[in-house]
């Protein structure tokens, strides 16, 4: 660190990015010699244990993110490291300036690394994979930068991204912040309507999109979307920048309003990059709730890119120049923090997946990129485990990858990871699955197996890990929000303030909402809004959204302790539980289950083999006495289960399907399974 601190206050980027790459080179050198030779091990003997580290970023925070914020290139260096004077508005590196995108980029070719992959592009739906070096990378962004700034972009404009999962989308978001502007993704999967909320509330100067997307067994056609969303509001964008894939069909452009993407970029000079505040947003992310309306997170830059880079060895182990994978969607915070960011900051190669886990073309895809692209470690959701699980229990279709010599871990979140599950993708992908938990808010985990600080690669099953350094978290009793819960005990699950670097620091044009959405329940406190429980070990299970544990007879219990209880029957691929009334119990549970390809047994017989094991594993307290089969669970397009509309649903009331969800044409089939058992009337 001695080396770095004498270069810091230097004005030219290059010594700054030499002294940044003598500080690597120590450092890789130091976790070369610390890590075993297997590869499915990583060393405990780092140089500071794990609850060292954890107790110096709560005690000395100003201390402990200052140090890991000399990993970056500052274009000035910050006056003050945390301003916590009006909570919980918390700002970060107060007074410092750099450029997310010359870190993520620039830096790595200035010391030598042009030549390595930035960018695995696998996409097996057009069957096409394409690699792209960080020189070629930097060309191109340098040079959709200058497209953009030709425009009008300048710092502090919105430029609004609705592109499928191609590597021009990624050179989109990095060339926004090369100009010091703020991108705003839009998940390509969203109709007319709700990309018409998104772009008048965002306003930005131009929009950048495609011709299409590329689906198993169909083309999602984005141009004419964006024109019906357009039609929809009276804001106009200044521009809209339209990529043409090729071999598909060409989008009209509209005279004065649209660009064609490959002309533009023709004639376009590289650009350099365009210092900003610390405390000034990188990007906006719009949540996906399955209810309300959408908030725009805001994600101060400074924070964003210090704890992004720090996480990369310290939470998941990578080394810099190793393959990483998050198998996400850039327009969900997984993409943004590790398909993007996170990766491209730490110098990884980091694989962008255009596909399915099933179905393009068959369970044992995710085993083919993980061996092709010697994948090192990778992140998904546990619905994608278990979509493999239902459609190959055996994983037949992976046997022929195996073994894989290159890859470590893999690490789940998005929703909670039922034990079944994890013991299934452990012994499939023979290594540690890890848990970890954390939100669109946050922009990086709360909790997790910090590997690279020498934590246990076999936690408690059900855990989602301890707290990572910078975040002080509690587990709160129900009727009483000023106490710990106890052991094994549900509670809410809330995070002291000041919130660390990298957290959102407000919604964008609205600081009310921020404040009393999320910072209202207990003073000084964020509410994750979600539940669970510490137990002796310090080890935190997340184990359902507030909003979704059920109160039956007064005792509360998890959606989530439910549905793993379900999973755990073999005959079960996935389950969501909900809460329906009861004149005497008030509520009780529901279980909808999709059961295993290939399982003999009847309905009747897997549905009551399901109740039984349910009344044994959380016993009569439970009251589980209802349960039915069906097709295929409603989830949004990040994996999520929309146990709302189904609670709604079942007790007959009015309900809206979210826009996030995937496939609508499941709640028929679910309607149909509830009414066979007396649920589901149709509301008088």
């Amino acid at each position: 660190m001695a080396v770095a601190r004498c270069f810091v206050n230097f004005s030219p980027k290059l010594k700054q990015a030499l002294a940044w790459n003598l500080q690597q080179r120590i450092a890789e050198s130091h976790r070369l010699t610390c890590c075993l030779s297997h590869k499915k091990h990583y060393s405990s003997a780092t140089k500071s244990s794990f609850d060292e580290v954890y107790r110096r970023s709560i005690n000395k925070p100003e201390d402990f993110w200052a140090e890991a914020a000399q990993n970056l290139v500052w274009d000035k260096k910050w006056k003050k490291v945390l301003d916590n004077s009006n909570p919980p508005f918390t700002r970060w590196f107060v007074g410092g300036e750099l450029n997310t995108c010359y870190n993520a980029v620039d830096r790595h070719v200035e010391v030598g690394n042009g030549g390595q992959y930035a960018i695995i592009y696998d996409s097996p739906v057009t069957k096409h994979v394409q690699k792209i070096t960080y020189r070629e990378l930097l060309k191109e962004v340098s040079r959709f930068a200058g497209v953009l700034q030709k425009l009008g972009v300048k710092k502090g404009d919105r430029v609004l991204i609705y592109m499928p999962m191609i590597p021009q989308a990624i050179v989109a978001m990095l060339a926004t912040a090369r100009l010091g502007a703020i991108h705003s993704l839009v998940f390509g999967g969203f109709a007319a309507r709700e990309l018409a909320v998104r772009i008048e509330h965002a306003k930005p100067k131009v929009i950048v999109s495609a011709n299409c997307g590329v689906e198993p067994g169909r083309i999602v056609s984005y141009k004419p979307m964006l024109d019906g969303a357009l039609s929809q509001i009276s804001f106009r964008p200044k521009a809209c920048v339209i990529y043409n894939r090729p071999g598909f069909e060409i989008a009209p452009l509209k005279r004065g309003l649209d660009y064609d993407y490959n002309l533009e970029m023709s004639d376009s000079k590289m650009t350099d990059c365009v210092p900003v505040s610390a405390t000034d947003p990188v990007y906006i992310l719009y949540t996906s709730g399955t209810t309300g309306q959408p908030k725009a997170v805001v994600r101060p830059s400074g924070g964003h890119a210090v704890v992004l880079k720090w996480s990369m060895w310290n939470i998941y182990g990578m080394k810099p120049q190793e393959v990483w994978w998050a198998a996400s969607d850039l327009g969900w915070v997984v993409g943004h923090s590790y398909i993007c960011y996170g990766p491209l900051l730490n110098g990884n190669t980091t694989v962008l997946f255009e596909g399915k886990p099933v179905g393009t073309p068959d369970p044992g895809v995710y085993f083919r990129i993980l061996k092709e692209h010697n994948v090192a470690g990778m992140f998904l959701a546990p619905t994608a485990l278990r979509a493999i699980n239902r459609d190959d229990p055996e994983a037949y279709y992976g046997k022929k990858y195996m073994p894989l010599p290159i890859f470590r871990a893999m690490f789940v979140a998005g929703e909670h990871c039922d034990v079944e599950t994890m013991h299934w993708a452990k012994k499939a992908f023979g290594c540690p699955v890890l848990d970890n938990w954390w939100q669109t808010e946050t922009g990086w985990p709360i909790t997790s197996t910090c590997v690279g600080l020498g934590m246990s690669l076999h936690p408690t099953p059900g855990v989602t890990g301890k707290p990572v350094p910078g975040w002080n978290v509690m587990v709160v009793k129900q009727g009483d929000k000023t106490k710990e819960a106890d052991d094994v005990e549900l509670g809410d699950i809330v995070v002291k303030l000041p919130l660390p670097p990298g957290a959102f620091s407000t919604l964008w044009d609205n600081d009310h909402r921020f404040k009393h959405t999320y910072f209202s329940k207990i003073e000084g406190y964020y509410d994750t809004m979600d539940s669970g429980y510490r137990d002796k070990d310090g080890y935190i299970a997340v184990m359902s959204r507030t909003d979704d544990v059920i109160n039956v007879a007064g005792h509360r219990l998890s959606t989530g302790a439910l549905e793993e209880a379900i999973t755990e029957c073999a005959e079960i691929a996935e389950a969501a539980v909900v809460g329906v009334p009861d004149s005497i119990k008030g509520e009780i549970p529901l279980g909808l289950c999709v059961r295993k390809t290939g399982v003999k047994l009847s309905d009747e017989e897997v549905v009551q083999m399901v109740i039984k094991h349910v009344r044994e594993a959380i016993g009569p307290v439970a009251s589980f006495k209802l349960a039915v089969l069906v097709p295929k669970l409603p989830k949004t397009r990040s994996g999520k289960i929309a146990r709302n509309t189904i609670a709604a649903m079942a007790a007959g009331k009015p309900f809206k399907i979210p826009v996030t969800i995937e496939d609508e044409s499941v709640y028929p089939a679910i309607k149909l399974a509830l009414q066979k058992i007396g649920y589901a009337k149709d509301p008088q």
